[in-house]
């Protein structure tokens, strides 16, 4: 474990703390508890596997969301309003009509502390007051950020507030694991039978899709690209993956098994020019598949190129999306006085 100080051009100190497994090294920022960069190292140096930011004051406002903690609420809200306990709560409208990451004052742009840090582990925590971002409770928030001597990133999620609230964290990392700009040669496979149709403005409304006979099947490994264009229409969604998939939850992982908090294998992500591979096991119900779709080619990246349109692939473990405004969804709501916990694991081979 590595940990070190850099000031921003406008004058805010962020602390980088590096964990290492045996071949992967996470750098992760107190600025948001974001993942800078992870880093793969082969014969001839280190590769990146994630998008970020060349020029680290982007991470103040963070456009893209590169490696962000989403919290408290990831993904989106309908309408920006939800009900919990007969009372109405209204969000910031941030994405058309609807609450999107828990509005622009995310976690994910706050300054976290680092409370424990180990060989190859960081703690970060935070204090989210009362009415914070539209939500009820005082909540007290923590991420821990794990690299295994097999070269596994564990996220480990913890909340607890003082009443009723919501509560579904997630990472943003975009990966891409081989040597091309964009991620559309990637192969993915998902762990899923059904996903859940969000309409133009991406939020479900109740209704579960079979992914057969359709562009969302990932059931087997597929590329990325090959259908990322056809007609989405009927699908109720054009432009590209961005949806939630229902994750069957067959295989349990038992490597990563701890507190009663088994973790199901979710996807798998593999380069094969490079032969790079990535695993993802999570404890929660979904997957939002995202793939650069609002990538603009205006940000520098850890690469020094400019990042293009689908530049990475976005795998994001949550509850589904606008699932408090659909009885039918496990819903993200933690009683008041308990602890909430998720883990997901990223592994990388």
């Amino acid at each position: 474990m590595k940990k070190e100080k850099f000031t921003l051009p406008s004058g805010r100190e962020v602390e980088r703390v590096y964990i290492k497994g045996t071949k992967v090294t996470v750098k992760v920022l107190s600025l948001g508890a974001t993942v800078e960069d992870i880093t793969y190292e082969e014969g001839n140096g280190d590769r990146h596997l994630v998008l970020g930011y060349e020029d680290k004051s982007l991470y103040e406002t963070n456009p893209y969301y590169f490696g962000a903690c989403v919290a408290r609420v990831g993904n989106r809200i309908g309408g920006a309003r939800f009900t919990l306990n007969g009372k109405t709560y209204d969000l910031e409208k941030n994405d058309g009509n609807n609450n999107l990451h828990s509005g622009k004052d995310c976690l994910c742009f706050r300054d976290w502390k680092i409370s424990t840090v180990t060989d190859n582990s960081v703690t970060f925590e935070i204090e989210s007051p009362d009415g914070d971002m539209g939500f009820p409770g005082e909540m007290h928030l923590c991420v821990t950020y794990t690299v295994t001597e097999d070269d596994a990133l564990i996220i480990d999620y913890e909340g607890k507030s003082d009443v009723d609230t919501l509560f579904n964290p997630t990472n943003h990392s975009y990966f891409n694991l081989g040597e091309d700009t964009t991620i559309l040669s990637g192969m993915l496979k998902v762990d899923a039978e059904c996903f859940t149709p969000g309409g133009k403005e991406s939020i479900p409304d109740g209704d579960i899709c079979s992914v057969s006979g359709t562009p969302m099947d990932f059931r087997a490994s597929c590329k990325i690209g090959y259908r990322i264009d056809a007609d989405f229409e009927e699908l109720k969604y054009t432009g590209g993956y961005d949806h939630n998939y229902v994750l069957s939850h067959k295989d349990v992982c038992k490597r990563y098994s701890q507190e009663n908090m088994d973790v199901f294998f979710a996807a798998e992500l593999h380069d094969d020019k490079t032969g790079r591979n990535m695993e993802v096991y999570t404890s929660l119900p979904g997957l939002q598949v995202y793939t650069g779709n609002f990538l603009k080619g205006d940000v520098t990246g850890l690469k020094g190129e400019k990042i293009p349109h689908r530049g990475g692939v976005c795998l994001e473990t949550q509850y589904f999306p606008n699932a408090i405004n659909v009885p039918r969804f496990a819903q993200p709501v933690i009683k008041g006085g308990e602890t909430a916990k998720s883990r997901t694991v990223y592994r990388f081979s």
